[in-house]
């Protein structure tokens, strides 16, 4: 694994990547051929998540460590009224068809796609080890219209991709990500935190606002100690 042309050593929890003063100032830190469930995990415990290299013609995973990073608290979640009332026409399980949420996320005709086969089969395994959920969202006829995906560490949920049906689920994504902030509602709901990587607009009209890099990292070190919610199932 290399930043900036340099060897990494693993020394710890928040080494694997190097000392952060010494990342480069940009949001693509590391690139490896290295991929694998447990250097996964020790990357979002470095504030570090992995993204396939596609554009830019890599066949190397690369690391990232967005300069501004996106973060959902619960008390900053935002419901609106429409969404409570999309609500009443789905249903939503945690950890039901992982397989399909995943592969739907994956769909190779959706915009700036980039999860390929190397992300599918590492959450895979993550998920049948209990560190990758999913929810889902089925409409009133047993069709899954939307769902999310993310790694559970310690208080963090990192989200990694969501989709929804644009015909029979225009907003079945939010549901699920109602029915997410549902299983993340316990006694240590207020220090629990949402990482999106980056902000888009959809995420915005979630409650996703933008901290710098410094702010992210502190933020880290307190909240994976918090223990992880009780996943249903789990």
């Amino acid at each position: 694994m290399s930043v900036a042309g340099d060897t990494i050593s693993s020394v710890g929890r928040s080494r694997i990547f190097g000392p952060v003063e010494q990342w480069p100032a940009q949001d693509l830190i590391a690139f490896s051929s290295q991929f694998d469930p447990a250097l996964v995990v020790e990357a979002y415990r470095a504030g570090v998540f992995p993204m396939p290299l596609h554009d830019s013609g890599f066949r190397e995973m690369g690391w990232w460590s967005p300069m501004r990073r996106g973060v959902i608290t619960p008390d900053g979640f935002r419901v609106t009224r429409s969404m409570r009332q999309a609500a009443k026409h789905y249903t939503t399980s945690v950890d039901r068809a992982f397989d399909q949420v995943i592969a739907r996320c994956a769909d190779p005709g959706r915009p700036y796609g980039w999860i390929d086969d190397m992300i599918v089969s590492v959450y895979t395994r993550l998920h049948r080890a209990g560190v990758v959920h999913s929810v889902e969202t089925w409409d009133a006829d047993g069709r899954l219209v939307g769902g999310l995906y993310g790694v559970s560490v310690g208080g963090l949920f990192a989200g990694e991709s969501m989709f929804h049906d644009r015909v029979l689920g225009r907003d079945a994504s939010k549901v699920a990500f109602m029915a997410l902030m549902d299983v993340l509602d316990d006694e240590w709901a207020p220090s629990r935190v949402i990482d999106t990587q980056w902000v888009t607009p959809h995420l915005t009209s979630l409650g996703a606002v933008e901290i710098e890099r410094g702010e992210y990292m502190a933020l880290l070190d307190e909240i994976l100690d918090i223990p992880a919610p009780a996943w249903p199932g789990a």
